[in-house]
């Protein structure tokens, strides 16, 4: 993920770890077919189309807040508008299927999603100790500071 990307951030809501937002986007009804993917698409509704769109495709990612930490993140391919049942538009954000643990941070309950400058976005832990340990774990350890 590049420091100059921009980012959405979005609550995930009735999903209390990263391994059950994984099993969640299997589903047939999380995913799309993407005339430019050989797989299904993780993907995600939501109400309204980022204003700022390009710079969100050139590379940013969706981070994830997961009970009360943000916790991963995946790479947005694609955006797309939808009408849903009731008539009235949405907007679909396409994801990479690969979910890529960040750092823990703690982040207050927010409506819809909002962007995130990739310079205020958690690290990646690939490599780093702290991946390897439980998530409950992880999430005290951020919440105490350390």
């Amino acid at each position: 993920m590049s420091p100059s990307a921009l980012n959405l951030i979005k609550l995930v809501v009735g999903v209390s770890s990263v391994e059950e937002l994984a099993a969640r986007q299997k589903d047939p009804h999380n995913t799309r077919p993407h005339p430019d993917h050989k797989v299904r698409l993780p993907v995600v509704h939501t109400r309204t189309f980022p204003r700022q769109s390009e710079e969100i495709l050139k590379g940013g990612s969706l981070y994830r807040v997961i009970s009360g930490l943000i916790q991963c993140r995946q790479t947005v391919l694609d955006l797309q508008t939808e009408t849903r049942a009731d008539g009235t538009q949405g907007t679909l954000i396409l994801l990479s299927p690969e979910i890529i643990r960040v750092e823990p941070r703690a982040m207050r309950p927010f409506q819809g999603w909002r962007y995130l400058k990739g310079s205020d976005a958690p690290l990646d832990l690939s490599g780093s100790g702290l991946s390897e340990l439980p998530p409950l774990l992880q999430k005290e350890l951020t919440l105490l500071g350390l």
